[in-house]
């Protein structure tokens, strides 16, 4: 990937020495006024938001791990903050020694329009936003104490390929949890990895709402003493809910999750923690198939968008489309990568194949938000996510960025060299 097109910029690695292993968790309110743009359904345009369903939250777990530590951050929002605010994010939280963050949207389409700081004018809720996430960290942070964790997973039939018309239509449907509790056996929090897209709620629901996974967290932070519960929604571009006569709804459906998280944790096996804790991110950079400048190509997209959403995807796109890709990996065997986009299942189920990790926790809609990954297979197949204007960058930069990822995953081992 040394091409102009798909230039890797290594932003930050650790080496961390022993030191133990220690979590803490903190949970935030990021409900928005009421009254603006909501995130995830075009045919609303920028009519304004009109209530409140259920709160939305954020939920941060950090870990640390001899010197290296990172934070898991669960957002109730269509998407990820912007390039802009990450990096404020990260600015304030420069000093307290984070080797990555992950923050993941868990893309429900009845959120705040993240892409906008002009609202409200006299306090935007974006800037607002962003400190209220670095304040979380911290709170996190400062709660660390010294844990246990434990992994367990199941197949669960609960999501389907909403995509491909194949009989043979690629769906993950692993159900991943980490585990945290603390020396006492006191539960700290529960983070779980799922890929299925929030939209059980219609369109014409103008309320903010976290949609089946703040139904999900809820029935798991109740039995679990209020632990926090972080829902880390994976690869779910080409993925839907696979609701069914007992799980009708999304609080019913999300309540059915929670019930199979709750089953796996009767059984959970801790494991002996290690001394290590890597990670590290990247910037790539791909050509854009859609020039938002054009006026015929600003006049379509109107049909999709409103304008001040159009004028920020002239500026997102007029460099190319930019991904991140996250990595960490704690004690040899449980691994993470962020990925800044709706990438298709295909890639998490390639990525987790080809890694070679006990568990690795594939995450979408991570650190920033670049649109639609699919596969070359789903874009021969066509449908929608595999093309303009949802899909932006070009024809296989999802394989290319899974494939960083898969070199972090191996270079953090210490398994192959450690060159960009």
């Amino acid at each position: 990937m040394r091409n102009a097109l798909a230039a890797a910029v290594l932003i930050g690695t650790t080496l961390p020495a022993p030191a133990g292993f220690e979590a803490g968790a903190a949970t935030a309110d990021v409900t928005p006024p009421v009254g603006y743009p909501m995130w995830g359904y075009a045919s609303r345009k920028d009519k304004p938001s009109e209530g409140v369903r259920d709160p939305l939250k954020a939920r941060a777990l950090v870990l640390k791990s001899g010197e290296g530590k990172i934070a898991l951050v669960s957002l109730d929002m269509g998407r990820a903050p912007t390039r802009e605010s990450m990096a404020r994010i990260r600015d304030g939280l420069k000093t307290d020694s984070f080797a990555e963050l992950f923050l993941v949207a868990s893309h429900t389409h009845h959120g705040p329009v993240l892409e906008l700081d002009t609202w409200p004018k006299d306090r935007p809720y974006v800037r607002e936003l962003e400190g209220t996430l670095v304040k979380l960290v911290k709170a996190a942070d400062a709660a660390r104490v010294p844990a246990r964790y434990a992994l367990t997973s199941e197949e669960v039939p609960l999501n389907r390929n909403r995509q491909s018309r194949r009989k043979d239509a690629p769906v993950d449907r692993e159900l991943l949890v980490l585990h945290v509790v603390d020396t006492s056996g006191k539960p700290i929090a529960t983070a779980v990895n799922f890929a299925a897209h929030p939209t059980t709620l219609p369109a014409s629901l103008m309320r903010f709402s976290a949609d089946f996974p703040g139904a999900m967290a809820r029935h798991v932070e109740a039995a679990t003493g209020g632990a926090p519960c972080l829902f880390l929604q994976g690869a779910a571009g080409d993925l839907s809910p696979n609701l069914s006569p007992d799980a009708p709804d999304g609080d019913k459906f999300g309540r059915l999750i929670g019930d199979s998280v709750l089953s796996l944790l009767k059984d959970v096996r801790f494991e002996k923690p290690g001394e290590r804790l890597v990670a590290r991110r990247e910037e790539l950079r791909f050509k854009a198939v859609l020039d938002v400048r054009n006026p015929f190509v600003r006049g379509a997209l109107g049909n999709a968008f409103f304008p001040e959403l159009i004028s920020f995807f002239e500026r997102e796109y007029a460099d190319g489309v930019r991904p991140s890709v996250s990595a960490a990996v704690l004690d040899g065997r449980v691994g993470f990568v962020g990925l800044s986009g709706e990438f298709f299942c295909e890639h998490a189920l390639s990525l987790k194949r080809r890694a070679r990790l006990p568990h690795l926790f594939v995450l979408g809609y991570c650190n920033d938000y670049h649109q639609y990954f699919p596969t070359v297979q789903a874009v021969s197949e066509g449908g929608y996510g595999t093309g303009i204007p949802v899909s932006v960058a070009e024809l296989g930069a999802g394989e290319r960025v899974a494939d960083r990822a898969l070199i972090q995953l191996y270079q953090l081992r210490g398994l192959v060299p450690d060159v960009p």
